[in-house]
């Protein structure tokens, strides 16, 4: 739709008598989120006591713009909230949107076995679902309509055939969280696409980024072979530029996700690329689909996940991708 066109989302159904707003939002308001459900000022307040809960919060701030989008450009009302790094609650909170009757229910499944029992309440109420983010191995077990996000596993794939070919013979991975699904298969997706030697290494993560960085330098110190870095977010791949340097290693690396840091850090060469599953797509597209659906009872996908990634960032777009990272929708 262009700025000069205009629709009347007053304008009355005939099959329902009910008007393309009504139709949307009877019954309650459409709820989309991050790893999820909850309010934006707990959120906050637990970013500023969490580096994990931060880079969340920095990661699904531009999903939110997404639906927050989607949602004026629709004229459909969206209700956003998150909750971060606790699934129970996440549960909880889902449970308490189903209790609301809303028009859908977008949400991300890091743990799909700790949302199971809630989203089945959705279903059961007749509710549609959408994930994101997380749960593209999980979205149809959990009876969502599609899932909107990369598959980790192609996503790694794509990182390590690309660090092979800028010459690495010696893959370093480096884990920030046990026992995160995603983590493991873009781990596995790296070794499979590098297809040379690959480690992985283990660090205390973004709660720990000081730590962190002394682990991966003693590594690379300890390992001058190492010519390839791949860490799986933002701040540890900032971390794993400063290890680099201070271990004196000419290592290349590459990262998972966009922060500021590291398209400079892109810019100028000191980051060779960013793995990009553009958030913001995550926000948008499941509105419009829910909107589809609810109207029209249209599907995507086919029973496939809709992809946004991977995506590259590297020093070739990495100055128009920053424009658009200044205005929170990168």
């Amino acid at each position: 739709m262009t700025e000069h066109e205009q629709v009347d989302w007053d304008e009355i159904d005939d099959e329902t008598g009910l008007s393309r707003r009504e139709l949307f939002v009877k019954g309650g308001l459409l709820t989309a989120g991050a790893a999820f459900l909850g309010s934006p000022v707990a959120a906050a307040r637990a970013a500023a006591k969490s580096p994990a809960a931060a880079e969340a919060s920095s990661t699904f701030a531009v999903v939110k713009k997404g639906a927050l989008k989607a949602a004026k450009d629709l004229g459909v009302k969206v209700n956003y909230s998150e909750r971060f790094n606790n699934p129970q609650k996440q549960a909880q909170l889902i449970s308490t949107a189903v209790a609301r009757k809303p028009a859908g229910i977008v949400a991300s499944a890091p743990n799909p076995s700790a949302l199971k029992d809630a989203l089945r309440r959705a279903r059961n109420a007749h509710i549609p679902i959408i994930t994101i983010n997380s749960g593209v191995q999980a979205f149809k077990s959990l009876g969502a309509l599609t899932h909107v996000g990369q598959t980790e596993t192609i996503a790694g794939k794509g990182a390590g055939q690309k660090l092979k070919g800028a010459g690495g013979k010696k893959l370093l991975v480096i884990i920030h969280e046990q026992g995160n699904i995603g983590l493991e298969q873009r781990y596995s997706g790296a070794k499979s696409g590098f297809g040379g030697s690959t480690s992985r290494l283990q660090v205390k993560g973004v709660n720990d980024i000081a730590t962190t960085t002394t682990q991966i330098k003693t590594k690379l110190r300890a390992d001058r072979s190492i010519d390839a870095i791949l860490a799986l977010n933002p701040q540890v791949g900032v971390a794993a530029r400063d290890a680099a340097a201070g271990a004196g290693s000419k290592a290349k690396i590459a990262t998972f996700d966009l922060s500021s840091d590291v398209i400079k850090a892109i810019q100028k060469g000191q980051i060779l690329f960013a793995v990009d599953q553009q958030q913001y797509e995550q926000g948008y597209l499941p509105i419009v689909f829910l909107y589809l659906y609810k109207y029209n009872l249209n599907t995507v996908g086919g029973g496939q996940p809709v992809l946004t990634g991977p995506g590259y960032v590297e020093k070739s777009n990495a100055a128009k991708v920053a424009a658009y990272a200044r205005r929170g929708t990168r």
